[in-house]
């Protein structure tokens, strides 16, 4: 790609998320609430629920335009990379990492596509959940990876992230967003103990995010 269409591709990725942001708060009102930590140039790893394919664009919206620029959202290749449109959004505009969630060949070893990410100083969003909610359980278990990443990269911090209303917002199935009040309650860091086994941390940080839901928007 020649410099000129660099410029205009990275421009128009700017102009995406720009837009997407302000589209989200003008639909959600978003509001983010800093419960424990603040918000941080630091390299992140930002684990949330996920209930909605808007989530992740709730949990950008609310951090600073520089700091949205380094932070990636994980999703399911399955999904997004069904199709040459899909792909193009999702990781041309959105500049999201697609990772598959049945892989075979090492090279789409979801751990070391995440872990490149880290190591070119660039923060994620991930739902350890691995898939979306659609059933009446507040969280679903947590499965491995924010596992793994934790332990391969322990200096970069852990935040606990609930995103509220989303899925109300843009339920599944469903592309015209319903205006609605939302909320992102951004927790306090977390760290593997000491010793501490996978499942028993893996635990831990689903009861550290179940704990941040809010009670429900009056009016709700």
């Amino acid at each position: 790609m020649s410099k000129l269409g660099t410029r205009t591709f990275t421009l128009l990725q700017t102009v995406t998320s720009v837009g997407l942001s302000a589209l989200a708060w003008a639909v959600t009102g978003v509001r983010p609430i800093w419960n424990g930590s603040q918000p941080s140039d630091r390299q992140r790893i930002y684990f949330a629920n996920h209930a909605s394919h808007g989530d992740f664009i709730l949990l950008s919206a609310c951090l600073s335009e520089k700091q949205r620029a380094r932070t990636h959202a994980v999703a399911a290749a399955d999904y997004w990379g069904k199709s040459r449109l899909r792909r193009f959004i999702a990781q041309d505009m959105l500049s999201s990492v697609l990772i598959q969630r049945q892989w075979t060949d090492e090279a789409q070893n979801p751990i070391s596509i995440m872990l490149s990410v880290l190591d070119e100083g660039h923060s994620l969003i991930i739902f350890p959940e691995g898939t979306r909610n659609m059933t009446d359980e507040p969280l679903l278990p947590f499965r491995s990876g924010l596992y793994n990443l934790s332990m391969a990269r322990p200096d970069v911090e852990l935040i606990p992230c609930w995103i509220e209303n989303m899925s109300r917002v843009l339920p599944k199935g469903q592309f015209v967003p319903v205006p609605l009040l939302c909320r992102v309650v951004f927790g306090a860091p977390i760290t593997i103990a000491p010793d501490e086994e996978r499942r028993a941390f893996l635990d831990r940080a689903r009861e550290t995010l179940l704990a941040l839901n809010p009670r429900p928007l009056r009016g709700d």
